[in-house]
């Protein structure tokens, strides 16, 4: 039987893999087949009906890759590790799952939303190239943050 821990790893691992991968199809292909499909007034509305199938997997996964790494942090007792810049890709980790969930959680549907909307009324060509610059800086950090995390897990380090 898998003990709690490979099993947290398990569900850590397709977590991030879910969230990050699926950060990276809307980056890297739905923004830019938005742009190219799309009249400038139409981009926005279009991606957020689209965009929105993916939230709930989004909301879904930063909360059990946040659950899982808490859980990972407390089992082997690896908070002295946060006081070492050697660990700075367990700060990115923890960094990167609370930008998202704020987004996912907090701002989005308490004013983000409504905020591109009445912004794309009035811009909406900067409004749109705002959320693809948005997108690809996440999506530019989280590839950092799990490249450093997958070589720091296996003793490699790119930094400190």
């Amino acid at each position: 039987m898998m003990d709690k821990l490979a099993l947290a790893r398990a569900l850590h691992v397709v977590a991030v893999v879910i969230w990050i991968g699926g950060v990276a199809f809307v980056t890297t292909v739905l923004l830019p087949a938005t742009r190219r499909l799309k009249e400038p007034g139409q981009r926005l509305a279009f991606f957020d009906a689209v965009e929105r199938r993916f939230a709930w997997q989004a909301r879904l996964t930063t909360l059990l890759a946040g659950a899982s790494g808490f859980y990972m942090v407390a089992e082997l007792d690896l908070w002295d590790r946060f006081r070492f810049s050697a660990f700075w890709w367990m700060h990115g980790m923890v960094a990167i799952w609370a930008v998202f969930t704020v987004m996912l959680f907090v701002a989005e549907p308490l004013f983000l939303h409504r905020w591109f909307n009445a912004r794309a009324t009035v811009d909406p060509e900067g409004t749109f190239a705002l959320v693809e610059r948005l997108h690809r800086f996440l999506l530019t950090i989280s590839l950092i943050v799990v490249l450093g995390a997958v070589a720091g897990a296996h003793g490699g380090a790119f930094f400190g």
